[in-house]
């Protein structure tokens, strides 16, 4: 759940609320395709519960991550012009929150300080998500500048001060969409 918790917590109460105005519920049932590998996805997801599984042709279809509630998909796709290298499925019955790529791009563009509160959300979750993938691989300790040791379930402490609040704009979302 920590993409959740950089998104939530780097934007604002108005950006939230945006996101959830704009966005729209989709139930999914189990197997449906929600980003396909090689086509730019048409929104950006927020797993609002069940799980989705991320598979790789090149991989011979093997899952590389599974995705639970609190997750976003298909942001990667926001910061490069390149397509996913994954295909996202639901594993089980599984609803997410879609905000479609044509009004985030337009907020992005009109909004400039959504558009910094976003990108910045966006690169704290792939760089968390980078070091957790070489601390996985045995690479190297990742360790923060002025820290010490990185521990592997520690967020980054800028966004710390605000879990609190992304925690309830979550909920918040939950209660709105009328999810569980």
């Amino acid at each position: 759940m920590r993409k959740v918790l950089y998104l939530l917590g780097s934007l604002n109460d108005d950006d939230a609320e945006w996101l959830i105005a704009n966005g729209t519920k989709q139930q999914l049932a189990p197997g449906t395709a929600i980003i396909e590998e090689g086509r730019h996805p048409d929104a950006l997801y927020i797993v609002l519960d069940g799980s989705l599984g991320a598979d790789v042709a090149a991989l011979g279809g093997q899952e590389v991550e599974r995705l639970l509630a609190g997750e976003i998909v298909g942001e990667m796709s926001f910061v490069d012009a390149r397509p996913p290298s994954a295909t996202v499925r639901a594993r089980e019955p599984s609803v997410v929150l879609a905000i479609p790529r044509r009004l985030l791009t337009r907020k992005l563009e009109q909004d400039s300080g959504f558009a910094a509160r976003f990108y910045r959300a966006v690169a704290l979750f792939l760089s968390d998500r980078l070091r957790g993938k070489v601390e996985m691989l045995g690479k190297e300790r990742a360790v923060a500048l002025d820290e010490g040791e990185w521990a592997e379930d520690q967020l980054d402490p800028s966004v710390l001060d605000n879990v609190y609040l992304a925690g309830t704009r979550f909920e918040r979302m939950l209660k709105r969409l009328a999810v569980h």
